[in-house]
């Protein structure tokens, strides 16, 4: 079978105010950029609203859209990766569904992409329009840490939103892991990908599907996924450590010799309140990798498909399976 000139895959959750005006817009910028010839994927990520039967609605009309419904919530980074591994097209928008990014901007990428002979052309945010301040500072801040303390140089003030070409995306399809930060591995797998600078847009309708739990647990994932400095945090410690007890046992010992008194019960409690504290903190953090490792050892399916609504043009290889296995997946 043909494969699609373009696939757009977008994650959707409690995205039912949206879906009708995205629809919209993702077409109108696919034709404007590569005629008929494209596929629109649309994952329901366990929405508690009525973003499925939309969706249904929507592919009922539009040959082009595929619908999927997944089993339950998986996340939005799980969510992403089910429709990536569905889609077929010979390059591949990744947008969200708040239209915050706007789509329009898929010509000028798809120009990038050419002129610059790259394999990724990601999205980076000169402006974010409708985001409070402290949700601004802690990504720039996250952003910056990041930068700081992975092996893996990932960009800047990206979010997921970027255009990839088939061979990226397989390359990234190969990477087997179940805590997944999407833009971490997309830039791990190398090749050339050159930024595209704009201004985020303020969501369309809703609200935002990223509180600041999930926010936390995704930077927990990002430097988990691609750093071991947390784990070398404790031997560079424990060497300050080290040292700063060696200038206490000097101090003491200078009081000794020369009578001073020496700080009593709230100097011993002070360092043993520091150095347990700082225990706790070690212990956590090589409890974040036991736990992904653990998670990562029963290699169960990153995802389940309940439904599927329109033609899937092919079935993933690796990574997910379909609620029902046997069942008939349409246009098989």
């Amino acid at each position: 079978m043909q494969r699609p000139a373009l696939s757009i895959v977008v994650p959707c959750y409690n995205e039912a105010a949206c879906l009708d005006q995205l629809h919209a817009r993702v077409s109108a910028a696919a034709r404007a950029s590569v005629g008929e010839d494209f596929e629109l994927v649309f994952i329901n990520d366990g929405s508690k609203d009525d973003s499925w039967g939309v969706m249904q609605r929507l592919s009922a009309a539009d040959p082009h859209l595929v619908a999927i419904n997944l089993s339950r919530n998986h996340g939005h980074q799980l969510a992403l990766t089910a429709g990536l591994d569905l889609c077929s097209g010979a390059q591949i928008l990744i947008i969200d569904a708040d239209l915050q990014d706007p789509p329009e901007l898929l010509v000028d990428m798809r120009r990038a992409m050419v002129e610059q002979q790259a394999d990724v052309v990601y999205a980076v945010r000169r402006k974010r329009e409708g985001e409070s301040l402290f949700k601004k500072a802690t990504a720039a801040a996250f952003y910056r840490l990041l930068d700081r303390v992975t092996d893996t140089a990932i960009p800047l003030d990206t979010g997921d939103f970027r255009l990839m070409s088939r061979r990226a995306l397989d390359a990234f399809l190969s990477l087997p892991e179940q805590a997944r930060f999407i833009r971490g591995m997309v830039a791990w797998v190398g090749f050339r990908q050159v930024p595209f600078v704009y201004d985020r847009a303020e969501r369309f309708a809703g609200e935002t599907n990223y509180p600041l739990g999930k926010m936390i647990r995704l930077a927990l994932d990002a430097v988990t996924g691609f750093s071991t400095t947390p784990l070398r945090l404790a031997s560079h410690l424990g060497l300050w450590l080290t040292a700063a007890s060696l200038l206490l046992f000097l101090y003491i010992a200078i009081g000794f010799f020369t009578g001073s008194a020496v700080a009593g019960w709230t100097s011993t409690m002070l360092v043993v309140v520091l150095l347990g504290a700082f225990q706790m903190f070690v212990l956590g953090m090589i409890g974040e990798y036991l736990g992904r490792l653990y998670v990562e050892s029963k290699r169960r399916p990153l995802y389940l498909v309940a439904d599927v609504a329109g033609p899937v043009k092919g079935r993933a290889t690796l990574g997910y399976r379909f609620a029902d296995d046997e069942a008939e997946v349409p246009g098989e």
